[in-house]
C-alpha cells in the first residue's frame, strides 16, 4: 500500500511537471506571437530641405538596425512597391497621396514631442514616425530601435509599439570632457564620440558638453589635439542637432590682467573653431576660487565675445565654492542686473541645492543640474553606507550602475531644475547616464524598464530582461554589509551563465564592464572574508605574548597575514579580472591601472591596481610590529595585547568602527536614503584619501561618519564606572544621555585616543545614548574638519 502511494505520488509529480512544461512552451510561443516580424521593409523619408536632427533619423535607423540584424534597409523619398514602410515625418510635411495618417494617439504640441503609429494599408504593415519638429522624429526613430525585436535577419515590433509623448525637461545632456583626467574619454577617436554620441541620442539626450579649457594639455592617449577633438564633438552636435555646451573654468586669479586677457583669447579661439555653441558653463569654483565681483565682469566679456560667433549661445554660472553670502550676491545681482546675456544657474557639487536657488532665481532664468554620476565616494552622491572593502579597491570611479538610487535622486530634484547636463569622467557611469536622461523625457520610467530597453539596444532583444536584472543586481552587490551579503556570489553565477549563453557579446564593451564588476565584487567579498579570518587568527598569536614572547608571536602572526600574499584565495577570480580589465583597454579605453594602462591617477578608476590592496590591517600590523621591537622588552606585550583586542575591549564593553556598515552594531543610522535621496538628515561614512590609495593606516582610521546621529546602548550595568573612548581628527564635542562630557585624555591626530569618563549619575536607567554637538565651520575644507572614526564603551 506503501509502495503504491509512492508511485501515484511520483505520477502526480511527473504530471504536474509536464503540464508545467506545456504551460512555458506556450507562453514562448504567445510571446513569439505578439511580436510581429517586419517584411522587407524600406525606410521612406520626407523630400526637400529637411533639419540635420531629421536627416540623422533616417541614417541612425537604417545603420543600427543594420549592425543588429545584418539587414540593409533603403532610405528614399518615394513609396516603395513592396514591403514595410517606416515613414519618418515631421506633423508639418504633406501626407504622402497614398497614405492615410490616423488620428490616434494624437501628437503632443511641444517640441521634441513624437508619436508612433502601426497601421495596416493595403496589405502591408506602415509605421508612421511623425515628430512636432526634426527633433521629435529623431528621438521617435530612437524609440524604435530602444524598442524593435532583433533577430539576425529580421526585425520584431511589440504589439504595444503605437504611442505619443513629450519630454517633461527640455534640457538633458551629459559632460563628455576629452582631457587627461577621464578615465576613458581621453583615448577615443572622432568616430568613437560619434558612436557614443548617438548612442545618448537614441535613449534622448539632446545636449552635450565639452571640457575645452583645463591645465591638463596633454594625456597619451590623445588621436587629436584637444582643440581639434573638441571642435569635431562640436560638428557632432551639429550634424544630429544637438545643443554643444562648454565647461570653462578659470584656475587663476581673474585680477591678473595677463592670464584674464588670455583666458579670453582662448574663448574666442573655441568660438571660431566650434560650428556650434549654444552654452558655456563657467563653474565659480571646483576649479576656481574667485570672488563673484570678479567673476560678473569676466563673464559680461565672455558673453560679448560669444555673441560674435554664436549669437544664440548664453552664458551660465554655478555656484560651486560660494559661500552662503557670495551666492546671495549673486541672487541679488541677477534680480537687480536682470544680465540677458545670462541663460541661468548651475547647481551641483559643492553648491547651494536646487531647492533653495529655484525659489530666489527669476522666473526668466533657467536652473539646470549638474549631477554627478560618475563618482562612488567623496563626491555629491555617495554611495549610502558602503561596505569599506569596496571603497578601498573599487573606489571612486569604478563601474557602478546605480538606477535605483539615481532615480529616487532625480524624482527629488525633478521640480526644481528644467533638466540637467551631467558630470561624467568616463564610461564606467554609463547605466546612470541612460538611466537620467530617461527619467527626464517621462519621470514614471521604471528602472527596470529602462534597463530592459538599455539591454535590448545593446546587447541583444533575446538577453534584454536577464541582462537588466543583472545589472539592477549589481546595485544590491554594494549595499549592506558584503561578508553578509550571499546575494554577491549569486550574482557572479548569473552573470557566468549569462556569459556563457551570449558568447557573441564577449567584445562588447558594456558587456565586459558588468562582467568585471560582478567579477570584482565577488572576488573581494571572496578574499574580505578570508583575509578577515587571517587577522583574527594573527590576533590570537598575539594574545598569546606571554607565553610564546613578543618576538614570536610578531613572526607568527606576520606569517599568518602573509598567507594572503602567499595563498591567493581564488587565482581564477583574478585573472578574470585582470583579463577584463585588458579587454575593457582595448575596446574603449577605460584606463583601470596607472602603470599599466596609463590612467591619469589611482582614483581615476584604476581598479586593476587595488586588486591585491589588503582588506584587513595587515599592513598597519607590520609597521606597528616595527615600532614595538624598539621598545623596551616590559612594554611589548602590553603594546601587542592592545592591537589584538583592538575592536575587542571586553565583556560588558563594545566596540563600533562607526564608519563601517560591518562594525557599527551601536550606531543610529537615521532616515534611509530612500526616503531621504539626498541625505540630509543623516550623515553617511565617508573614507579619507590618503597616499593615492595605498595608506598603510589601520582601516577604520580611514573610516569616518561626521558625526553620528547616535549611539545606543541598553542593558548596562549601572553599578559600573564605564569610559567613551573615541578616536578621529580634531575636536570632539562628545555627550552621554544630553550632557556633555569633561574628557581626561585628547588627542587630535589620526589614530590619536579621546578618552570621556561617564558620570555614574548618567546611567542610571541602564541605557546609554552618545550624542555629538556640531562644530564644523563652512569655511573649512572637508579634509580638515573634525570627525569620529571609532568609539568605546568601556566598562572598567
Amino acid at each position: 500500500m506503501e509502495a503504491k502511494n509512492r508511485y501515484s505520488f511520483k505520477r502526480k509529480i511527473k504530471l504536474i511537471r509536464n503540464l508545467l512544461i506545456l504551460f512555458v512552451i506556450g507562453m514562448s510561443h504567445y510571446a513569439i506571437a505578439q511580436t510581429a516580424f517586419l517584411q522587407n521593409p524600406h525606410i521612406m523619408i520626407s523630400s526637400g530641405n529637411l533639419p540635420n536632427s531629421e536627416k540623422a533619423a533616417s541614417i541612425i535607423l537604417s545603420e543600427e538596425i543594420k549592425k543588429r540584424t545584418g539587414i540593409q534597409i533603403l532610405v528614399s523619398t518615394q513609396v516603395p512597391a513592396t514591403g514595410t514602410i517606416i515613414l519618418l515625418r515631421q506633423s508639418s510635411a504633406p501626407t504622402p497621396k497614398t497614405f492615410s495618417i490616423g488620428n490616434e494617439p494624437i501628437l503632443i504640441n511641444k517640441p521634441e514631442s513624437f508619436r508612433i503609429l502601426v497601421q495596416e494599408q493595403n496589405h502591408r504593415k506602415i509605421i508612421i514616425v511623425e515628430g512636432y519638429d526634426g527633433r521629435g522624429v529623431m528621438f521617435g526613430a530612437g524609440y524604435l530601435l530602444r524598442n524593435f525585436i532583433y533577430k539576425q535577419g529580421s526585425i520584431g515590433i511589440p504589439e504595444s509599439l503605437s504611442t505619443s509623448t513629450s519630454p517633461d525637461k527640455p534640457m538633458r545632456g551629459h559632460q563628455l570632457g576629452y582631457r587627461n583626467t577621464a578615465n576613458s574619454y581621453d583615448a577615443w577617436t572622432t568616430a568613437q564620440f560619434e558612436q557614443y554620441i548617438r548612442d545618448l541620442v537614441i535613449f534622448g539626450t539632446n545636449s552635450i558638453e565639452s571640457i575645452p579649457i583645463f591645465e591638463e594639455e596633454k594625456s597619451p592617449h590623445f588621436k587629436l589635439l584637444p582643440d581639434d577633438m573638441n571642435a569635431n564633438i562640436s560638428a557632432i552636435c551639429n550634424r544630429y542637432d544637438l545643443e554643444y555646451w562648454i565647461w570653462v573654468p578659470a584656475q587663476f586669479d581673474l585680477t591678473d590682467t595677463a592670464k584674464r586677457n588670455h583666458y579670453l583669447y582662448r574663448i574666442e579661439k573655441i568660438c571660431k573653431m566650434s560650428v556650434r555653441l549654444d552654452g558655456v558653463f563657467f563653474p565659480g569654483g571646483d576649479p576656481g576660487d574667485n570672488p563673484p565681483e570678479t567673476v560678473w565682469p569676466l563673464l559680461k566679456d565672455v558673453s560679448e565675445i560669444i555673441k560674435k560667433y554664436h549669437p544664440q549661445a548664453r552664458v551660465w554660472l554655478s555656484l560651486q565654492g560660494f559661500k552662503p553670502s557670495q551666492s546671495q550676491t549673486v541672487y541679488r545681482y541677477i534680480q537687480e542686473q536682470k544680465p540677458t546675456w545670462l541663460g541661468g544657474l548651475v547647481t551641483g557639487p559643492s553648491s547651494p541645492e536646487a531647492d533653495e536657488t529655484r525659489p530666489v532665481l527669476p522666473a526668466a532664468y533657467k536652473l539646470r543640474y549638474y549631477p554627478d554620476l560618475t563618482h562612488n565616494v567623496r563626491c555629491q552622491f555617495p554611495m549610502p553606507w558602503w561596505d569599506p572593502i569596496f571603497n578601498f579597491t573599487l573606489g571612486r570611479e569604478s563601474v557602478n550602475p546605480r538606477p535605483v538610487q539615481y532615480t529616487a535622486i532625480y524624482r527629488y530634484l525633478a521640480p526644481y531644475m528644467d533638466g540637467f547636463i551631467s558630470y561624467s569622467d568616463g564610461v564606467h557611469d554609463d547605466a546612470n547616464k541612460i538611466m537620467w536622461t530617461r527619467l527626464a523625457w517621462d519621470p514614471r520610467t521604471t528602472e527596470r524598464q529602462a534597463m530592459i530597453e538599455y539591454a535590448n539596444f545593446f546587447f541583444n532583444s533575446s538577453v534584454r530582461e536577464e541582462a537588466a536584472d543583472g545589472i539592477l543586481a549589481l546595485e544590491k552587490n554594494w549595499q549592506g554589509p558584503a561578508f553578509n551579503n550571499g546575494s554577491i556570489e549569486s550574482t557572479l553565477t548569473f552573470w557566468k551563465q549569462l556569459e556563457k549563453k551570449y558568447p557573441s557579446l564577449t567584445s562588447n564593451w558594456r558587456w565586459q564592464m558588468y562582467l568585471l564588476r560582478a567579477y570584482y565584487d565577488a572576488y573581494d567579498r571572496k578574499r574580505g572574508i578570508y583575509e578577515a579570518e587571517l587577522e583574527t587568527k594573527a590576533n590570537k598569536i598575539l594574545n598569546q605574548v606571554d607565553v610564546l614572547g613578543a618576538d614570536k608571536a610578531m613572526d607568527e602572526a606576520k606569517q599568518i597575514l602573509e598567507q594572503a600574499s602567499k595563498n591567493n584565495v581564488d587565482p581564477i577570480l583574478r585573472k578574470k579580472v585582470i583579463d577584463l580589465c585588458d579587454a575593457l583597454y582595448h575596446s574603449i579605453g577605460l584606463q583601470t591601472s596607472v602603470k599599466k594602462y596609463k590612467a591619469s591617477g589611482e582614483e581615476r578608476g584604476a581598479v586593476l591596481d587595488f586588486l591585491d590592496f589588503p582588506l584587513n590591517n595587515r599592513w598597519w600590523m607590520e609597521d606597528k610590529f616595527a615600532s614595538i621591537k624598539k621598545m623596551p622588552a616590559e612594554e611589548q606585550a602590553k603594546a601587542l595585547k592592545e592591537i589584538a583586542n583592538w575592536e575587542n575591549p571586553g565583556e560588558g564593553s563594545f566596540y563600533d568602527d562607526i564608519g563601517n556598515v560591518s562594525k557599527s552594531p551601536h550606531v543610529i543610522r537615521g532616515e534611509s536614503w530612500v526616503n531621504d535621496p539626498l541625505m540630509r538628515k543623516s550623515d553617511n561614512p565617508s573614507f579619507d584619501w590618503w597616499e593615492n590609495g595605498f595608506s598603510r593606516q589601520r582601516h577604520s582610521f580611514m573610516c569616518n561618519l561626521r558625526w553620528p546621529v547616535a549611539l545606543e546602548y541598553n542593558g548596562i550595568d549601572s553599578t559600573a564606572d564605564y569610559i567613551v573612548r573615541e578616536t578621529g581628527y580634531g575636536e570632539c564635542l562628545l555627550k552621554v544621555n544630553g550632557q556633555r562630557l569633561d574628557h581626561t585624555l585628547y588627542g587630535k591626530g589620526i589614530g590619536e585616543i579621546k578618552e570621556f569618563p561617564v558620570p555614574k549619575n548618567l546611567i542610571k536607567n541602564g541605557k546609554i545614548t552618545i550624542t555629538f554637538d556640531e562644530i564644523n565651520k563652512d569655511d573649512i575644507n572637508w579634509r580638515k574638519q573634525s570627525r569620529a572614526t571609532e568609539i568605546w564603551l568601556i566598562k572598567k
